[in-house]
């Protein structure tokens, strides 16, 4: 079994074919019912921002495990895999460990460093376990993932460098000090926007919500943070933007929620209006309203591609040299993990065949003195430990090594190990419940 990444990201796949492909949150557990329902695939987790949809996967197969990934981004997007094979990236085993753990760390983000994709893993690992299809091998290479993460971040400087694409596009509105904002949405990404928006000085901000429990709890923390805040209902948000210079629209909706009825006459007054929704959450025909600015994810694209990427090559070479070695040490414990229950099983064995030829002394000797059939017993024991003690030892810093050679499988084949017994010894065991986040 091994892990495979499938997905589509703004470097793969046009804004469009992103749109099709992007998983409302109420349809990610059927998703990740169906991928690991998939005959080759025993784990999956599913990672949708809005610049990235990617499947983590345990297979038993690369070709099987790639076809059914495929085939259930395929149907999520209404189009046929063959349509969509051109907009997806595959990585494999170690390449797929590589990947993730760059993801995570920011370094393939549209805004290279910023800190908010490792939320979105937390929080996608979080409804993948809540759904039932993560195992062992995702369990641990998620807690792994967050922690090279974070070290990324904290020995490179990336999360004081790197912007989130939320904060890329409140530059693009320009200058927001004393003014007033609507955010359409309060969820994660809302409370995002609403964070950036303070830190900028922002004078008020207004949220409206299609459950309007959501806004009002969001209005009610951003109040308590210094900034005056309400919240409406959704029926509210043209009135809302009738007094808004800058509305960020980050619902998550299928369709365009924020219109040209939403935006009454601005009389020469400026409006900006950022569309941060996968699939866009703006009608397209606002962009053509007298006074109305519409900043967009193919905006922020382009902005990124004429400013130039935001670190230095300094710091991106260190971040990349961290996780390489984290990659290596990852699959070098891997290699270690998958010996272990082989060595356990010799062991094991080891122990049965020692107990099997004292028992026979006892048998042939029963008049043996019982402190001298002990001292028998231990010594016999310290020999079989000795003896093994070495080539155990030096067959997992070989496993750790190199990934060329089956160890596991050359000690089955020497000492006659029945093939089963590995297995038992390494049977799955569930995550953790209160594990730390």
């Amino acid at each position: 079994m091994s892990v495979l990444a499938v997905g589509l990201s703004h470097r793969s796949a046009e804004l469009s074919t992103l749109e099709r492909a992007a998983v409302p949150a109420g349809e990610l557990v059927k998703l990740l019912h169906d991928l690991q329902q998939a005959e080759h695939v025993s784990e999956a987790m599913l990672v949708s921002t809005c610049n990235r949809i990617e499947v983590y996967a345990v297979v038993e197969t690369f070709h099987g495990g790639v076809n059914d990934v495929s085939d259930v981004l395929a149907r999520q997007a209404g189009m046929e895999p063959a349509e969509l094979y051109d907009s997806l990236y595959v990585h494999y085993a170690g390449a797929a460990v590589e990947h993730l753990f760059s993801v995570t760390s920011g370094l393939d983000s549209m805004v290279v460093g910023e800190t908010q994709i490792l939320g979105q893993v937390r929080a996608a690992y979080a409804t993948a376990r809540e759904a039932g299809t993560v195992g062992r091998t995702l369990h641990e290479l998620i807690q792994t993932t967050l922690r090279v993460g974070k070290r990324v971040h904290s020995e490179t400087g990336l999360d004081k460098l790197g912007a989130s694409v939320v904060s890329e596009a409140l530059a693009a509105a320009g200058e927001l000090a004393g003014k007033h904002a609507l955010i359409v949405g309060a969820g994660s990404m809302g409370a995002l926007t609403a964070s950036h928006l303070r830190k900028a000085g922002i004078g008020r901000i207004t949220v409206a919500n299609r459950t309007e429990a959501n806004a009002v709890r969001l209005a009610a923390k951003v109040t308590e943070q210094g900034v005056p805040a309400q919240s409406v209902p959704l029926s509210g948000v043209a009135a809302a933007v009738a007094e808004a210079d800058v509305v960020v629209c980050c619902t998550g909706a299928q369709n365009a929620v924020f219109t040209p009825e939403h935006v009454p006459a601005r009389a020469g007054r400026a409006l900006v209006v950022c569309d941060l929704g996968m699939p866009k959450d703006v009608d397209v025909e606002v962009a053509h309203l007298a006074d109305v600015t519409v900043v967009d994810l193919e905006t922020i694209q382009r902005r990124m591609r004429e400013a130039g990427a935001p670190t230095t090559e300094r710091q991106k070479a260190k971040a990349d040299g961290i996780v390489l070695d984290e990659v290596r040490e990852y699959l070098a414990g891997q290699r270690r993990a998958e010996v272990t229950p082989t060595v356990t099983a010799l062991r094991r064995r080891a122990a049965e065949v020692v107990d099997a030829e004292l028992l026979r002394l006892d048998n042939r000797l029963p008049e043996l003195d019982g402190q001298v059939r002990e001292e028998v017993g231990r010594t016999v024991r310290r020999v079989v430990d000795k003896l093994l003690h070495a080539p155990t030892v030096r067959v997992k810093q070989l496993a750790a090594e190199t990934a060329d050679t089956d160890y596991a499988n050359a000690l089955r084949e020497l000492f006659c190990l029945d093939p089963q017994a590995p297995a038992a010894m390494a049977s799955p065991t569930a995550p953790p419940e209160n594990e730390k986040k």
